[in-house]
């Protein structure tokens, strides 16, 4: 599970409804109480920014002429849970890119410059 905390224009479509319904499952496991622990603190996601994220997500979907049809809130994460996790932005479109070539075509295309090592 994971939250790559792109801009959503940079992923491809595979990605970006990937990213979709893991946050959806994720919403499940925290509503019913299941621990998210070991991927938020491995920075993999940021649980306080489901809601945010997902309307960021499904914006872009739009865009792209997909039917959004499954509306998410933003589930409830205890204030001392997770206070400092972050994903590191610039780290994960590096992964994203070494990870699969058409994000890495549509990061060239929109102008984003490739982390080394791509």
């Amino acid at each position: 599970m994971r939250m790559w905390m792109v801009d959503p224009k940079l992923m491809c479509h595979q990605h970006l409804l990937g990213e979709h319904v893991e946050l959806h499952m994720l919403t499940a496991w925290i509503v019913s109480g299941k621990k998210v622990d070991g991927w938020a603190l491995n920075n993999c996601l940021e649980p306080k920014a489901i809601g945010a994220r997902h309307r960021q997500l499904a914006a872009e979907m739009m865009k792209r002429g997909y039917q959004h049809l499954s509306p998410l809130r933003q589930p409830v994460v205890a204030a001392h849970q997770y206070p400092h996790v972050r994903v590191d932005n610039a780290a994960a479109l590096a992964e994203l890119q070494r990870r699969c070539k058409a994000c890495c075509n549509l990061s060239n295309q929109i102008g984003t410059l490739v982390i080394a090592g791509m």
